[in-house]
């Protein structure tokens, strides 16, 4: 695992499966990676169009303000790491 402990978006620790989610979408430049949990990479994109996260950047206070991520980040704080479930 990288020098990463904890999810980007909601901050629980890592377990066995990590993603890596672009801020900024490769599709408009973006090079940095962040690790993720599958559940939150899929809550992001499920909630965000890549022009979007392309305006927000690597601002992850600015995307768990939204409120279906508020709600979502709430929910998920005390799964284990490795928990997932469908996103709608």
């Amino acid at each position: 695992m990288s020098d990463h402990q904890t999810c980007w978006l909601c901050e629980r620790p890592l377990g066995e499966i990590v993603q890596w989610h672009h801020p900024v979408p490769k599709s408009k430049k973006g090079k940095v990676k962040v690790p993720v949990h599958p559940i939150c990479h899929k809550t992001i994109h499920a909630n965000f169009t890549n022009n979007e996260l392309a305006r927000i950047g690597d601002q992850p206070d600015v995307v768990r303000a939204n409120p279906a991520i508020a709600k979502f980040v709430a929910w998920v704080a005390n799964k284990p790491a490795d928990f997932d479930a469908p996103t709608r």
